[in-house]
């Protein structure tokens, strides 16, 4: 009997399960798809619009007090289209499936896994809440419950939440929590594995990823800056400071406190105790004062609905930067599934090709294109994704600093 041959759409299921699996940091986040591209296909610069939850203030008595609704959005493009290059014979096509996965599809389908993963850990710089000593890896429970502790009053839901760390960080931990008292299960699972693995100090999965960034933050000082002007308007999105070093650099992703701004419980609106961990969203080169202007997420004080922080920045408030300047740290980083959104679209099936298929699965969109190259003598065929990242809740994350 002959042999039937794997037909297109059996090989771009295979390969979106592969790369599902390959996935490590965006396996756990938000996956949003959009199938309004279905039917035409979706191109570079697409936009998703994204809701993001209503907040509103609680008050007292029986007399009715309206509120303006709050409900915030936030816009993400679909701007980044990633391939890989697959060359199959028709002998090939005649193989097992999971034979060709093995010999012909994993080898590509997990370094595009990797790519996109790598694209996504790029977040960490949205996000201010941090925990760790810079410069010294995370190797204790207390550190990893401290970023608990960050999302805790952060009000992120309780679940799912998720750790991911790089190399050096998980063979810390797992060494450091080895003589804690564990479920038998969960020792032997660390012991054979040499992985942290699932429910884990309230962490639904703790895991590894070699995708995890390092972040050179700026050449500004640490200490020693000052803000130089006072914070009036509601939603204000900027931070003038002076003194920071002359001619330093303010790096997006940079981390910084400033004295009196102490972070707020989004529902209670009360203190946390700890001062607000701003995060520069764009670079910044300082002045020979050391002045320059920093660009924030919107600021609001504790009376407002969108409350972030207890008072708006005065003039003259010490400012301090996490880190040594010019210097590189990894980032972990621990968060909630809806701190971050992977979003995909499906690509344009083309006409008049050998082979065309697309499949969508779990959040996810991928096209595989096969056709006959006439001057080479040769079936050139592709792997692709498109897609956009973002972080749209990073008050429900934590950076863990390494």
């Amino acid at each position: 009997m002959a042999n039937s041959l794997l037909t297109i759409d059996m090989i771009t299921r295979k390969s979106l399960a592969i790369l599902e699996n390959n996935l490590v940091l965006s396996r756990n986040i938000n996956r949003q798809y959009d199938d309004s591209f279905a039917v035409e296909g979706a191109k570079i610069g697409s936009s998703l619009r994204i809701r993001l939850p209503d907040r509103v203030l609680v008050t007292d008595g029986a007399a009715l007090q309206t509120q303006d609704d709050n409900e915030q959005y936030t816009t993400l493009t679909v701007s980044t289209q990633k391939h890989v290059g697959i060359n199959f014979t028709s002998a090939e096509l005649s193989m097992q499936l999971d034979d060709f996965a093995d010999r012909v599809l994993k080898p590509r389908i997990s370094q595009l896994a990797s790519s996109i993963d790598a694209d996504v850990a790029n977040v960490f710089a949205s996000v201010g809440n941090s925990v760790g000593t810079p410069g010294t890896t995370p190797a204790t429970a207390l550190v990893m419950l401290q970023a608990q502790q960050k999302m805790n009053e952060a009000a992120a839901p309780m679940s799912p939440r998720y750790l991911t760390v790089n190399p050096a960080a998980n063979a810390a931990l797992v060494n450091g929590l080895s003589g804690f008292f564990n479920p038998s299960d969960s020792i032997s699972r660390q012991f054979k594995s040499g992985m942290m693995g699932e429910n884990v100090l309230g962490y639904e999965e703790v895991n590894m990823s070699q995708s995890i960034k390092s972040f050179t933050v700026g050449s500004r000082t640490a200490t020693g800056g000052t803000t130089s002007a006072a914070v009036t308007t509601e939603g204000a999105t900027t931070i003038s400071i002076t003194g920071a070093g002359a001619s330093g650099t303010v790096k997006a992703g940079d981390v910084f406190t400033v004295a009196g701004c102490f972070a707020v419980n989004p529902q209670t609106r009360e203190s946390t105790g700890s001062l607000f961990q701003f995060v520069a969203l764009a670079d910044v080169t300082l002045d020979g004062s050391g002045a320059g202007t920093i660009t924030v997420a919107p600021m609001y004080s504790a009376a407002h609905p969108l409350a972030t922080i207890t008072t708006l920045p005065v003039n003259g408030n010490t400012v301090t930067f996490l880190g040594a300047a010019s210097t590189t740290y990894p980032q972990n980083i621990a968060y909630h599934k809806d701190a971050f959104t992977l979003a995909t679209a499906d690509l344009i099936l083309p006409q008049g090709v050998d082979m065309a298929s697309r499949a969508n699965h779990n959040g996810i969109s991928m096209r595989i294109v096969r056709q006959y190259d006439i001057n080479n003598d040769r079936m050139p065929c592709r792997v692709d994704v498109l897609y956009g990242y973002a972080a749209i809740r990073p008050q429900l994350a934590c950076r863990v600093w390494g």
